[in-house]
């Protein structure tokens, strides 16, 4: 059984962990799709915007194309009247030449001239006077007439090369990666909080949300390149965190981990009951072992004492001696009437657990009760050397009880302070009132008992192992019926011992006004 709940509870924890490092994976899996999608997608939508003003550019004729030697150069002119100078960027291309207005780059500068030959790029800028003659462009560009694939390769090639040059604050914002990211989130079920950033060779940048922090474990935060150049590498990355990223990962499993312990938890209390009830029948079997012996024990010196008185009544020479007689009848009495009252405690035990021994309570002084059990066993006290001492401190004492049985109940105790006393008994029996109750204080100063015989006393049947020695006799009932007597009552007693020492009972009682 041991094992098997050792099994269950393995497998259990391993299947939750492969599901918890399963839903991880695919939360990382979302993420990393997520922030691809968002930088595909901010990178294309301003691909396609300067395409869309390119396009616009040539439907107005201010992009001029030259074929010289199908070479194509791609030439971008723009005059400063301010500074009389043109700035010119020229990308050359197999197959034909063209000029770009700058007014199409949003860079800072008042004009722009390109040039550019064989893949190679070149900007230039030229006082307006040099222009004439071999730069004169007016000559040297003609008008596009159409404009084919080609055209928008080489124009790609100049948007890589001046988009780059912008502050990445000026070509995206924080609201429109926040918008994407949170759409492609929300459709893999992703609806925790995230914060994130554009670092640009692990530098912050302006576009960033206001919580973000890069953690000391860069492990746990996702990022992905951002705005390629023309070299299709990127010095810009967007770099995402997720703060209840555990939280979120756990609540995936939480209901099937929730299950699992409370299925599991109740295999380990059935399996701890069972353990308990084995153990606790095999302890039970142990006591009435113990029980049966000892009361053998104690009903075999009455019969063979018995037995012998009649062998000697029966005998010619004593059966004439009326003396003799009436001696040996008077020990069969003793005797018949010892084995009586050990079955009576019996039968009183076994009426006491099924409510069947009536138990009418009336007021009563217990001092006088005290006094009243106090007689009973002052002459076999007296008879071992011993005295009882008893301290009445109580003033009021009227409780609602059983003369009857809690006399026994006292009795007993005093009973039990005198068998476990191996020298003469000394006993002090002292009373006094502790708020609206009343304590009985019996302590002798016997041998004493362990903690563990402390904790069992009360139990039925229960008597501390001495081995086979039967040096104080008693079945273990007698104890177990002042407990029900006295919580019957509506009582407590306890007992404080310790061992060579001695015992003291404590009975407590609640008062009646």
């Amino acid at each position: 059984m041991s094992c098997s709940l050792i099994g269950i509870i393995l497998v259990q924890a391993y299947y939750i962990n492969n599901s918890l490092e399963n839903t991880e994976k695919q939360f990382n899996f979302n993420v990393k799709k997520a922030l691809s999608y968002v930088s595909q997608t901010i990178e294309n939508e301003e691909k396609e915007d300067y395409l869309q003003k390119f396009n616009d550019l040539l439907s107005t004729g201010n992009i001029n194309v030259n074929d010289t030697t199908a070479i194509i150069n791609i030439y971008l002119k723009e005059d400063s009247p301010e500074t009389n100078e043109t700035i010119i960027y020229r990308n050359g291309i197999l197959e034909e030449n063209f000029k770009v207005s700058s007014s199409l780059f949003d860079i800072g500068l008042d004009s722009l001239n390109v040039r550019r030959i064989l893949q190679k790029r070149e900007t230039e800028t030229v006082e307006n006077n040099s222009i004439d003659g071999s730069k004169n462009l007016s000559t040297m560009l003609s008008k596009l007439s159409k404009v084919n694939e080609t055209t928008h390769l080489a124009f790609e090639s100049v948007y890589k090369d001046k988009a780059y040059l912008k502050p990445i604050h000026k070509r995206v914002t924080v609201e429109k990666v926040d918008r994407l990211l949170a759409l492609k989130l929300i459709e893999d079920d992703i609806n925790i909080d995230y914060e994130f950033a554009i670092y640009s060779n692990d530098l912050a940048t302006k576009v960033k949300t206001e919580n973000f922090e890069l953690p000391q474990n860069k492990a746990s935060t996702f990022s992905v390149p951002f705005f390629y150049n023309k070299n299709d590498s990127s010095n810009y990355r967007l770099l995402v965190n997720f703060p209840e990223r555990n939280k979120f990962i756990l609540s995936s499993v939480l209901t099937m981990l929730t299950l699992s312990i409370i299925f599991t938890l109740i295999i380990i209390i059935a399996y701890s009951s069972a353990l308990y009830q084995l153990i606790r029948q095999r302890q039970i079997s142990q006591i009435k072992t113990d029980f049966i012996n000892n009361m053998t024990h104690e009903f075999k010196t009455p019969i063979a004492t018995i037995n012998l008185a009649l062998d000697s009544i029966k005998n010619p020479k004593i059966i004439d001696d009326k003396e003799k007689v009436l001696r040996y009848l008077g020990m069969i009495k003793d005797e018949n009437k010892r084995m009586h009252a050990q079955v009576e405690n019996v039968l009183r035990i076994s009426k006491l657990e099924k409510n069947e021994l009536n138990i009418s309570k009336e007021p009563l002084e217990l001092n006088d009760l005290v006094e009243d059990a106090i007689t009973h066993v002052e002459l076999i006290v007296e008879d071992r050397g011993g005295h009882i001492e008893t301290n009445i401190n109580a003033e009021k004492s009227s409780v609602l009880a059983n003369e009857t049985h809690f006399t026994n109940v006292l009795v007993n105790v005093l009973d039990n302070a005198i068998k476990y006393s191996p020298e003469a008994p000394k006993i002090i029996v002292t009373t006094e009132l502790a708020g609206n109750n009343i304590l009985v204080h019996i302590k002798d100063h016997g041998s004493g008992m362990s903690k563990t015989a402390q904790k069992r006393v009360f139990e039925k049947f229960y008597r501390e192992h001495t081995g086979n020695i039967h040096n104080v006799k008693g079945h273990g009932l007698g104890l177990a019926y002042v407990k029900r007597i006295v919580e019957d009552h509506h009582g407590h007693i306890s007992v404080e011992s310790e061992k060579e020492k001695g015992s003291t009972f404590t009975i407590k009682l609640p008062l009646i006004s």
